[in-house]
């Protein structure tokens, strides 16, 4: 009786655990696509300076995407531009 009880126990453990690793992907997941273009340019810049090579234009095309992340993350959305916004597949008349 007491091995059924240690297996659930065991199994409820393997269980949370799971839980919290989706958690943490889905997290990194919304992260990567907040701050995507910024991080392959920062990766792409580091990689450039490991290997020798100026990455004066790739500092300067992540500190672009950070502000335009920036812009995107401060801007008011809502339902109210829906019909406006026909540049990003919204519906629209």
């Amino acid at each position: 009786m007491n091995m059924k009880r240690a297996s659930r126990q065991a199994g409820q453990g393997m269980t949370e655990y799971i839980v919290i690793v989706a958690l943490i992907a889905v997290a990194a997941i919304a992260v990567y696509q907040f701050f995507g273009q910024t991080i392959r340019s920062q990766t792409a810049g580091i990689a450039l300076e490991v290997s020798g090579q100026s990455a004066s234009s790739a500092i300067s095309e992540a500190q672009s995407a950070a502000s335009n992340a920036q812009a995107e993350g401060t801007a008011t959305k809502g339902l109210d531009n829906y019909t406006n916004d026909n540049s990003r597949g919204g519906g629209g008349n």
